[in-house]
């Protein structure tokens, strides 16, 4: 039995359902709005590699290192990206959250603290994982402060650590969350949400 099982996940107007390869053509119009591949440090698919994009997410579902959830608006059905929890250690109950990007049209909106409060929650009240952690290029600060407002706390950096697409070499910045700071983290992102957001 895999540690994180197929589960679809529901909020303030978004969906978070097992990313599949129908989702193909809306998840390439999402990176499409804002050409989120031409940003240096991340790994968002160019459209003729969204497919390829998808199967290797599968396969990682397969092989329980990854989950990967599409993104969508119930009011349309309209795929606004993806988001994975990955790095999955089920012997430590450890899962990281990752593989990110939304719709240029949808940031700076509710939809990442929503989609990150149904994460968080399912992650420590359903899997009762003891830590959630996140990792980001060390020159991507927007993703820093993302993390960083979600209540994270910074481990460190790893230097040398992974290759960027344009074949630099770049360090990674460690996040976590632990169980026991989840129900305050909870309570101020529902706050946040209650004044900026549709209601649940």
């Amino acid at each position: 039995m895999a540690f994180v099982e197929s589960v679809t996940l529901r909020s303030r107007g978004l969906r978070l359902e097992p990313l599949a390869l129908a989702h193909a053509a809306g998840l390439a119009a999402a990176a499409a709005d804002g050409e989120l591949w031409t940003i240096r440090v991340t790994s968002v698919p160019e459209p003729q590699d969204t497919r390829a994009y998808i199967e290797t997410a599968l396969a990682a579902r397969e092989a329980g290192t990854r989950f990967a959830f599409a993104v969508i608006d119930e009011r349309d059905d309209h795929v606004l990206g993806t988001t994975s929890f990955h790095d999955i250690l089920p012997a430590v109950k450890r899962v990281e959250i990752g593989y990110t990007f939304y719709a240029r049209s949808v940031q700076r909106t509710h939809v990442n603290t929503t989609c990150k409060l149904m994460m968080m929650g399912h992650a420590f009240d359903t899997l009762g994982c003891a830590v959630v952690g996140w990792r980001t290029d060390n020159f991507n600060f927007a993703s820093q402060r993302a993390i960083e407002r979600l209540g994270a706390r910074k481990d460190g950096v790893i230097r040398g650590h992974a290759l960027r697409r344009d074949g630099t070499v770049r360090d990674t910045v460690m996040y976590s969350l632990r169980a026991g700071e989840w129900p305050e983290t909870r309570a101020q992102l529902l706050h946040l949400l209650q004044l900026h957001a549709p209601a649940a």
